[in-house]
């Protein structure tokens, strides 16, 4: 089991990558996206890009284009981290605290997904 990490820059597979490897357009967003897989902080990552609305890059193994999709299908979460989260520990079978400003709603709706 898997807690959330909250210094996630630390450990991300990317820390010694040149950052502007993860900043290109076309084809090449490919290869920065196969930095993030198998990246022990890669929800961790999306999760504080899609919180911070970041415009630009590759984060969480995620476009910026495909960021800005997942934001206009899912305009009434509030908290990216506390969805991902909470759908990830019911997804490995443990409880976490459930703030009630996460919408019942939206977990089984990830969790469904993450499997």
């Amino acid at each position: 089991m898997s807690s959330w990490v909250t210094d996630w820059s630390t450990q991300a597979a990317c820390r010694t990558t040149d950052p502007d490897e993860l900043f290109v357009q076309g084809a090449a967003q490919n290869r920065a996206k196969a930095v993030c897989t198998g990246c022990p902080v890669r929800t961790e990552c999306l999760a504080d890009a899609l919180d911070n609305r970041v415009e630009f890059g590759v984060w969480g193994g995620m476009t910026e284009r495909e960021r800005r999709a997942l934001l206009r299908r899912r305009p009434t979460v509030t908290s990216w981290r506390r969805l991902l989260e909470t759908a990830r520990a019911e997804y490995e079978g443990y409880a976490v605290p459930f703030d009630e400003a996460c919408a019942a709603e939206d977990v089984p709706q990830v969790a469904a997904s993450a499997g």
